[in-house]
């Protein structure tokens, strides 16, 4: 019986600018956080993936695969409202039951849209909702199962702008020909650990009992992967938020410490203003800086780590004097700084979390609140934080929204434009 219906947006970024962009449309790009061959392709057209390019690829090694490639500046606020017009779009045809990611959905079926030809037609409807309403460059692949794993694997077996239906008594045949590493959950990791088990392929996979799936991950999650694979609709368990981290790699111009010293309190502003939005304290900061050095250098030489307790706050003045310490015990490497990152983590929701008695505490997490109330006024017609550390003053411009594909962030939160 089918029951999930998956909805893929294909090369979402790459799309999402090609839409915006028409001179763009048919042509090979890379979208890149910022234009230097040292950073990573976040995304690819088509015909740029023909040559190989795809995401995490280098872009001094994309160039050279692609000579034709064209390198686009990420228009990361443009994405999220293209995600949202898309969510908007997809429940005018059915409602949308999870958001995965910025450019993954799942939708659940009613019986009257479980047979395979309602199901077929429905699907078409979304798609074509999609293409017509949010962009004619959006393009869609969706897949429908009998669960939202193997819908999901649907949706990746035609791309771009496919189609693709699994009945439960298709399973898990159909699965034969995909390669192990094509499963959502198998990285290169795990196949060294399912080869290890003998499981090379997906054959081998679906053929194995219970025990030896569990024996094979060394933990039920196993027994999870064989009703999956088999169909099952299984119980999902809830997720808690664990960490809130920004990272940025700098510009030529901003490698030098003090000038990447202003972009570390920029992130940390936005840190801190994101944990407020959400509700959360941390009881620990740590920053992680990576150096600009040759290859022949030892990764340990190349990198940076440190933490420190922060006893359950999340107001800018409190989290910027634990940086300020953290950051005056980076060595002296002399070495140019590359990418820098801030997290925090012991996340506690604030409604749980016992609030300090300390006059000077409690001032500073009133302050915070002011300058957010302050900045979600005065932010969206200004183009840029109203309020903000002095510190941050010559990279206030740096380290501009980003977007990781689990997670969509608000656009109510206050931010610059990109460069």
């Amino acid at each position: 019986m089918l029951r999930i219906l998956y909805v893929d947006m294909n090369s979402f970024f790459a799309s999402c600018e090609q839409q915006l962009r028409p001179e763009l449309r048919g042509k090979p790009i890379a979208v890149v956080p910022l234009l230097a061959d040292t950073t990573s392709v976040i995304a690819a057209s088509y015909p740029a993936k023909k040559f190989g390019v795809k995401t995490g690829t280098k872009v001094g090694e994309a160039k050279r695969m692609c000579p034709d490639l064209i390198l686009v500046k990420g228009s990361h606020d443009e994405y999220i409202r293209f995600h949202h017009r898309v969510i908007a779009t997809i429940d005018t045809v059915i409602p949308v039951d999870k958001i995965h990611s910025i450019d993954e959905v799942s939708c659940r079926l009613v019986p009257a849209e479980r047979p395979p030809e309602a199901a077929r037609a429905l699907a078409l409807r979304v798609k074509r909702a999609i293409t017509s309403r949010v962009g004619e460059c959006l393009t869609s692949s969706v897949g429908v199962a009998p669960n939202r794993f193997v819908a999901k694997v649907a949706a990746d077996m035609q791309k771009p702008d496919g189609l693709t239906i699994i009945e439960a008594h298709e399973l898990p045949q159909r699965l034969f020909s995909l390669n192990l590493i094509d499963l959502p959950g198998i990285g290169s990791k795990m196949l060294v650990r399912l080869n290890r088990a003998g499981i090379n392929t997906v054959e081998d996979l679906c053929t194995r009992s219970e025990k030896e799936l569990k024996a094979a991950w060394q933990s039920v999650v196993g027994v999870e992967w064989f009703h999956r694979l088999q169909g099952k609709q299984l119980i999902e368990r809830g997720t808690s938020r664990r960490t809130i981290g920004h990272s940025h790699v700098l510009g030529p111009e901003r490698r030098e410490r003090h000038a990447a010293r202003a972009v570390a309190v920029r992130l940390l502003t936005k840190l801190a203003q994101r944990a407020r939005h959400l509700g959360y304290v941390a009881d620990e900061l740590a920053i992680s800086v990576a150096f600009l050095m040759p290859r022949s250098v030892a990764k340990t030489e190349s990198r940076w780590h440190a933490y420190t307790k922060v006893q359950g706050i999340n107001d800018t003045p409190g989290l910027m004097r634990a940086m300020r310490e953290l950051w005056d015990s980076m060595p002296d490497r002399r070495a140019p700084i590359l990418k820098l990152g801030l997290t925090l983590s012991g996340l506690t929701p604030m409604a749980s979390a016992t609030p300090s008695l300390f006059e000077n505490a409690v001032a500073e997490t009133r302050l915070s609140k002011a300058i957010d109330a302050i900045n979600k006024k005065l932010g969206p017609k200004l183009g840029t934080d109203a309020v903000y550390p002095a510190s941050m003053h010559d990279a206030k411009r740096s380290a501009p929204r980003r977007i990781a594909f689990g997670n969509i962030p608000d656009l109510d939160l206050p931010d610059v434009s990109n460069e």
